[in-house]
């Protein structure tokens, strides 16, 4: 249906067939030199996430397995050896106190907070595109219900209750699965809010009315003519949560509620390291160092994604996106 409505004849010859969508994204993309390089790192990291138990075999250790002939008990549990203990054996150095391999819990910390991220993202996409299209093409009353429920997710404080809930689930259930939960199912407003009015916008234009006069079903009208239209702000604001996710996790397993140990996380080092700044600093140090760099690279990919799919709008951050390149573009 849409196809017929947007189809041009110039002299009864039909109109030459611009580039196709994903082509002229790539093409954008590529033309701004900070989001390439972001999504390179970002492809490192997740390569670095998939191949954590090739990448310990390699180095000959196990992010679980204690050395307790590598610390100094004479002194707290220091890691004997230069800069934490750094070693043809160990990369990157020990944990104090435990002797446990600094590099084997990094690249298993990524997965884990890759992981969650992700996962807590592509629910939050899901939820927040379901209720958001019901909103949007629901009768007054169904708009209005979804809507109040929508505000009042909205409004819950996310941090907090994250804690609450963190602390009354069992202990034995596993920890990065309820994260990932915990995150999705009440971080899911904002998306809901977008798409909700995203599809009032376009359930206005010619070729839906056109759908729906032909008697198309909502759900088909939904499927086949919103969903389509709907992929560039949903992109656009996923890849805005996935580093938001990041951080989110890496506070709650700080405070103590996220991650468990022995499962390694990013934020789970963050908090066993922070009395050791002195004496060890790489053990706070690569952590953090890894927290920073993965937000950064997604928040500079995440921009670079949202200026490609709308190049009418000046990016953000104004990295790698000149006058020039986006004219190019």
């Amino acid at each position: 249906m849409s196809e017929a409505l947007l189809a041009k004849e110039v002299g009864g010859v039909a109109a030459a067939a611009p580039a196709p969508g994903a082509h002229r994204f790539w093409r954008r993309l590529r033309a701004q030199r900070a989001a390439v390089v972001a999504a390179v790192v970002v492809a490192l990291l997740v390569l670095v996430a998939i191949g954590a138990p090739l990448l310990t075999a390699i180095e000959g250790q196990d992010p679980n397995a204690y050395h307790p002939d590598l610390i100094d008990s004479a002194r707290g549990g220091v890691p004997v050896g230069t800069f934490g203990g750094v070693s043809g054996d160990h990369w990157l150095g020990i944990e104090p106190q435990t002797g446990r391999d600094l590099f084997a819990r990094l690249v298993y910390g990524a997965r884990v907070s890759l992981a969650v991220a992700f996962s807590a993202t592509l629910l939050q996409v899901a939820l927040g595109v379901f209720f958001g299209v019901v909103a949007g093409l629901g009768n007054k009353l169904v708009d209005g219900v979804v809507s109040r429920i929508t505000d009042v997710v909205v409004a819950m404080p996310l941090m907090i209750l994250s804690l609450a809930l963190m602390a009354i689930v069992p202990s034995g259930f596993p920890r990065p699965v309820l994260v990932t939960l915990v995150i999705g199912l009440i971080a899911w407003g904002s998306m809901a809010k977008i798409v909700r009015a995203q599809t009032l916008t376009l359930k206005s234009l010619d070729y839906v009315a056109a759908a729906r006069l032909s008697g198309w079903s909502t759900w088909r009208i939904a499927r086949r003519e919103l969903l389509p239209a709907l992929g560039a702000p949903v992109l656009t604001y996923a890849a805005i949560l996935v580093p938001s996710n990041i951080t989110v996790e890496a506070a709650l397993s700080f405070l103590g509620v996220g991650v468990k140990p022995p499962t390694p996380s990013w934020g789970q080092m963050l908090t066993a390291a922070d009395v050791w700044y002195q004496a060890a600093p790489q053990y706070l140090l690569l952590p953090a160092a890894m927290l920073f760099i993965t937000v950064l690279a997604l928040t500079v990919l995440g921009d670079g994604v949202r200026t490609a799919l709308d190049p009418r709008a000046a990016s953000r951050l104004r990295i790698g996106t000149g006058r020039k390149r986006e004219a190019s573009a």
